[in-house]
């Protein structure tokens, strides 16, 4: 198959990455430098949590395989009360609250790749988890939702021209933070939810 007809797959971590790894009958291939599995079509990397980590998966993933276009899926934060937990968005722009443009009061803003028929969210992507109120507060002014890689994935992608689609589902809120357990309790219907965005790729 040729490498410019792979779809590929950047998630944090092995707990959200379960079920389309079953799925998907993907098998493990390498665990250096990252865990990644694959089938004919697909290859899924598992970055760990953070930019640095996700723009390193993003790029180690374009230059070995050549993926004709990447998904970021995972579990973001909702920063009020209109999004509910597990609820599945499209990404149409992501925002950088902690990483100021030199010499300004703005911050780096990214738009992503977009497919029709979604409801959609802006993201803000930081290192530093959005938990307390005043800091859901803070991003809520510029932001639906948070998580610790996106911008990094759609960076590295418009600087190697790969198409980059993001699709995030709510796994805290400003009421319930208990993020391991949410993440167990939605990643199922995530994955129903996206597959099809997924096999239609192929």
């Amino acid at each position: 198959m040729p490498k410019d007809s792979v779809i590929g797959i950047i998630m944090a971590t092995l707990l959200e990455a379960k079920p389309f790894i079953d799925r998907l009958f993907l098998k493990a291939y390498t665990h250096e430098p990252f865990e990644a599995y694959q089938n004919e079509h697909i290859r899924l990397v598992i970055s760990g949590i953070g930019k640095a980590a996700a723009a390193m998966a993003a790029a180690w993933l374009i230059l070995t395989e050549h993926p004709a276009q990447i998904f970021n899926l995972g579990a973001s934060g909702a920063m009020n009360h209109r999004h509910k937990l597990g609820e599945v968005l499209h990404i149409s722009e992501v925002i950088e609250p902690d990483r100021p443009i030199l010499g300004t009061d703005r911050f780096y803003e990214h738009s992503a790749d977009m497919l029709q028929g979604f409801a959609t969210a802006v993201l803000a992507t930081q290192d530093k988890p959005v938990i307390l109120p005043e800091e859901r507060a803070s991003v809520a002014a510029f932001a639906q939702l948070a998580d610790m890689e996106g911008a990094a994935v759609v960076q590295t992608c418009r600087r190697f021209n790969v198409p980059c689609y993001l699709f995030k589902f709510v796994s805290d809120t400003p009421e319930n933070h208990r993020i391991r357990e949410n993440i167990e309790s939605c990643r199922e219907g995530f994955c129903q939810s996206v597959m099809p965005v997924i096999m239609a790729k192929r």
